[in-house]
């Protein structure tokens, strides 16, 4: 029977699973990047809950007023370029390096993943650090904090946009594919941080699920994922994933 809180014996098991896994993969949702500084989209202090994302998140809205979507987009970006990987990101790097786990699937587009260390990090809805042209799709990598206005491409000179999936847009096809492939194929799913509600997404680590994979989630409050999951951490991503690894360091 799957536990419903942070118990001990909670980061015990999820230790021993990761341990005796043979391909173990991790999917994220933006739970795990709250520690960095970066506010979630669902949450109490949620994103949506203070802009409608109609205004700034879909590809109406950039058609309708590419400079006011901008002008989020720069505030959003420029805090991004400022924050750092939290102790979650850093762990679950360690682990990717030791073998533990194989890849880290994300919801996030935030880059932290990458900027921690992990190498197999797919992303599902685009990494905000990166532009690309609506017309010829040059893309372009983001270092430094933006100026305000709407960039040009370098190329053919017209308006670039976030490399970002936007509502009412599909997520790239081979990258979901790729993404199922994997869940399909592992024995254990860490899902941390995400509140699973976005599709075809959410759909990953029930894949895993429905091929036998046992599942261990970490989110401070029930979640879409809880009825398949074997433990059920009721714990910040940091916090578990901290825990988890001591126990890790004792096996």
């Amino acid at each position: 029977m799957k536990k419903m809180s942070s118990e001990p014996n909670d980061y015990v098991r999820a230790a021993k699973l990761i341990k005796n896994a043979s391909h173990a993969i991790v999917f994220t949702g933006s739970g795990i990047s709250v520690d960095s500084g970066i506010p979630t989209f669902r949450g109490i202090d949620g994103v949506w809950r203070k802009i409608d994302p109609a205004k700034v998140a879909t590809p109406e809205a950039f058609r309708r007023d590419p400079f006011f979507v901008w002008e989020w987009y720069r505030l959003r970006i420029n805090s991004i370029l400022k924050a750092r990987p939290n102790i979650g990101h850093k762990i679950l790097a360690k682990w990717e390096k030791k073998g533990l786990i194989k890849y880290v699937i994300t919801q996030n587009v935030d880059n932290l993943h990458q900027a921690a260390g992990t190498k197999n990090v797919i992303e599902l809805h685009g990494n905000i650090l990166r532009i690309r042209c609506v017309e010829c799709d040059y893309t372009e990598e983001i270092y430094k904090e933006l100026s305000p206005g709407v960039p040009r491409c370098k190329v053919c000179g017209e308006i670039m946009r976030p490399d970002v999936v936007w509502f009412g847009e599909p997520l790239d096809p081979n990258i979901l594919a790729r993404a199922f492939n994997i869940a399909a194929r592992s024995d254990l799913i860490l899902s941390i941080g995400t509140s699973a509600l976005v599709y075809p997404a959410a759909a990953i680590p029930i894949e895993g699920w429905r091929r036998g994979a046992k599942i261990i989630e970490i989110n401070p409050e029930e979640t879409g994922i809880t009825e398949y999951a074997e433990i059920s951490i009721r714990d910040t991503s940091s916090n578990a994933l901290r825990l988890i690894d001591r126990e890790l360091s004792k096996l």
